[in-house]
């Protein structure tokens, strides 16, 4: 089996798109295709398909288990470029630490708990017409955006009680 398809096998109840994508964006680093590439292609994959975060850094330890070679540099490199390419989602936390997560192509954005780091994904979105006055009162063109609203998951008010 070839490793495209062994990527898309990893994201059960998925279309191909995300495997697909991961794979696509590694391989237009303008590289070519190696076997770090492949191990990174993978365990996003088996990440999309559990939904887990995770951070860079824990990526790479993971990473390392099976390739202790394979270097930290190569795994934020693959992180920042899928970031900005949308294929993962930078998840920001009130402490002004992050985790990434596998999100696909659903438009939507985060409520996180300031205190666990429990992360709620929310397809509540502003309507079209605030961005478009936001970028006209301040001679902008919009390009993109995301929302993460910080608070108290239910457990955590529950503790603070």
């Amino acid at each position: 089996m070839d490793s495209m398809n062994t990527l898309e096998n990893l994201i059960p109840g998925e279309d191909h798109s995300i495997g697909a994508k991961i794979r696509e964006a590694l391989s237009d680093q303008g590289q070519r295709w190696t076997r770090q590439k492949e191990q990174i292609a993978g365990r996003l994959a088996e990440l999309a398909a559990s939904g887990a975060d995770f951070t860079a850094e824990d990526l790479w330890q993971n990473l390392r288990q099976t390739d202790p070679h394979l270097g930290r540099a190569t795994i934020f490199r693959a992180v920042e470029s899928l970031a900005n390419k949308s294929l993962l989602n930078r998840i920001d936390f009130a402490d002004g630490s992050h985790t990434y997560r596998v999100c696909g192509d659903n438009h939507h954005h985060h409520l996180t708990c300031v205190k666990c780091h429990q992360v709620v994904d929310i397809e509540i979105c502003l309507p079209t017409e605030q961005f478009a006055m936001i970028a006209r009162e301040n001679n902008y063109l919009i390009e993109g955006h995301s929302l993460t609203l910080f608070g108290l998951c239910e457990r955590c008010q529950k503790k603070n009680s």
